[in-house]
Order: structure tokens, then C-alpha cells, then sequence
């Protein structure tokens, strides 16, 4: 039987960052075997880095049960799904000119990094199909949280508007399964400027979008949801606001609402920041203890490497895992006795 992503961790991640990886690959894995849940947040440009070829997948898999994501992350997502083949992909970024640059904003597209998302095939396109809702719901004085408005479109475009393979779109593999999400700071969006520039013309209502403090709100009893039994674990790319604002969840419920709250049953966070000072990136995990965000007895991971390359790979790993949990969970007593 082939394994061949658990096999290649095993054999070959013994030592600093890799054996990070391994043992949060498994710690994630033993969490899920006896009946856990685990909670993503999602920062950085993930999602045009098409990390959807593997969180998709997961998410079909039952390995993801709730998301945190910023809002570029969940249009991105949508993005790559209806504009996929229009994206230019650029590998000599590093060696590019002012000059390159501003070529690239005339072909009115938006780089990212090595890659660069069409404005007319992917911003100016969804547009045309979200305005209407926006639209509607301030007709009928209607208020929506942020990514119900991304869960409807997603299912709602005909297939003929997929260019890309609807298998590695994970906006819409969590809208299928209806993951609870949260999208703090949405406003810190493209189409949170879109909405804003509606609303300044009075197009649309402000109030159709809930704010992130409703958010807040309504996660205090998803997360209650999600940490009843083994717990719900934390596995966070990145930093900032995505990651920050869900996991606040935990002390806000004992000191804000004077309730009892299951503790974080887990915690992994992939990132390339260092530790240093003041940045909630590079902070690392001990510092959320002082936060009553995570206890002495939280099982901890920080893996010190690039999020593209190291989330898929785990991804992929614990997807073969749980196809062939049997053989998985007798490779790993072996591999770790």
C-alpha cells in the first residue's frame, strides 16, 4: 500500500524544522484518530498560492472543521476558481524594475509575489455576480456575515465559469460542508473596498455585512460546539489578525462572558517570522500562555519554514492517513517506537 508522503516524513524528518513538522504531523493526527476537531487560520497569500490543491482535499476528508481566514484569502480562493487560466506567473520577480512593475499594473494585473491575479477576469467578474446580492439584501434590510456572501456564490456559479478544477477550490469545499468561518478585518480586502465604494455612492447599505465583533459573538458558540470531547486543536498559518482573533475566543469566553471554556487541544503554527520584538508573527507559543490562550499542557509545534511548502506536504500526509488509517497508524508505531 502506498504512503508515499507519510512514508517520506518518517524516514527523512528527524532533526530541527523538520522534525517540527513531523511531530506536529502526528500530533495532528493522533487529535484527529481519537475523535478531535481542528480549527484553521489562514494568513498570508495562501490562497493564491493555490494551497486549495491540498485544503480541499482535507476539507473533504473531515481533517479541517472551522476556518479563520482574511478576506483575501477567502476571495482569493473564488478567484483562482473562475480566472484560474488569465493568472501570469512571474519567477524572475526578484530581478524585476519599477519599471517591469508598472508594465504589469497596464496589463491591469495585480502581482502577488510570483504570480498576479487578472483585474478584469477575477476582480471585475465576481463583481458582477456579488453587486446583485449586495444589492438585494439592502433592499430587503437584509444582514449577512461576510463569507455567507462568498458560501452562496460559490455554489451558485454555473459550472461554465470554472476555469479552474472546482476539486482544489476550498472556499467551496467548506461551503459544502457549511464550516463554520470567521473573516476578521474583511474590510482589508479588494472587496472590501468594493463594498465601501458602493456604499459611499449609496448603492448598497453599509449593515448588509456584520461586523467583526458579531462575528466574535457567534464564535463563542461555535466554539463550544467544536471543543466538546477531545477538543478542537489550532493550526495556524501565519500571523496577525486571521490567527489572533479566533484563538482570542478561549479567554474572552472565561473573562469577558464569565463562562467555562475548554482550553486550545492543540497548536501548530507554520511560520517564516522570527521571534522578535512585539510581532505577534514571531511570538511563539508560550507567550499565549500568559494570554490564557493555551496551557502548560497544550501540545505546542512551531515550524520555522515557508507555509507553501511545508502545509501541503502535511496536507497531504494526513489525507493518506486517513484513507488507510490502519496502515498509517502501523507505519507510525514502527517508525516511532
Amino acid at each position: 500500500m502506498s504512503l508515499p508522503l507519510l512514508d517520506f516524513v518518517l524516514a527523512n524528518y528527524k532533526n530541527f524544522n523538520a522534525r517540527a513538522t513531523r511531530d506536529a504531523l502526528l500530533a495532528y493526527w493522533r487529535h484527529i484518530e481519537r475523535g478531535g476537531k481542528m480549527f484553521w487560520a489562514l494568513a498570508g497569500a495562501m490562497s493564491s498560492a493555490q494551497l486549495g490543491i491540498t485544503l480541499a482535499p482535507a476539507i473533504r476528508a473531515g481533517l479541517i472543521h472551522g476556518l479563520s481566514v482574511t478576506g483575501a484569502n477567502l476571495e482569493e480562493s473564488l478567484f483562482r476558481l473562475v480566472a484560474h487560466s488569465h493568472y501570469r506567473d512571474f519567477p524572475e520577480y526578484r530581478y524585476f524594475t519599477k519599471d517591469d512593475d508598472t508594465r504589469i499594473l497596464e496589463a491591469r494585473m495585480r502581482r502577488v509575489t510570483d504570480t498576479s491575479i487578472p483585474e478584469d477576469e477575477a476582480f471585475r467578474a465576481v463583481e458582477e455576480h456579488i453587486l446583485p446580492m449586495w444589492r438585494g439584501a439592502t433592499e430587503r434590510g437584509e444582514r449577512r456575515f461576510w463569507h455567507e456572501f462568498f458560501y452562496d456564490l460559490v455554489q451558485e456559479l454555473p459550472l461554465a465559469k470554472h476555469e479552474g478544477s472546482p476539486d482544489e477550490c476550498w472556499l467551496l469545499a467548506a461551503a459544502q460542508r457549511r464550516l463554520p468561518i470567521v473573516v476578521p478585518g474583511y474590510e482589508d480586502s479588494t472587496f472590501g473596498n468594493i463594498l465601501a465604494g458602493y456604499v459611499k455612492t449609496g448603492e448598497v447599505s453599509p449593515s448588509i455585512a456584520r461586523s467583526g465583533v458579531e462575528y466574535m459573538a457567534a464564535f463563542y458558540d461555535q466554539y463550544a460546539a467544536l471543543s466538546q470531547g477531545e477538543g478542537v486543536g489550532f493550526f495556524q498559518i501565519g500571523g496577525g489578525i486571521a490567527g489572533d482573533f479566533p484563538i482570542c475566543v478561549v479567554p474572552s469566553t472565561k473573562y469577558d462572558l464569565q463562562r467555562e471554556s475548554k482550553p486550545w487541544a492543540y497548536f501548530c503554527q507554520i511560520s517564516d517570522s522570527t521571534t522578535s520584538y512585539g510581532s505577534y508573527s514571531g511570538a511563539t507559543p508560550n507567550e499565549k500562555i500568559t494570554w490564557d490562550k493555551l496551557t502548560r499542557d497544550t501540545p505546542m509545534f512551531v515550524i520555522e519554514s515557508d507555509a507553501t511548502i511545508v502545509a501541503p506536504l502535511i496536507l497531504r500526509a494526513l489525507i493518506e492517513c486517513a484513507e488507510h488509517p490502519e496502515e498509517a497508524n502501523r507505519r507510525i508505531a514502527a517508525a516511532t517506537r
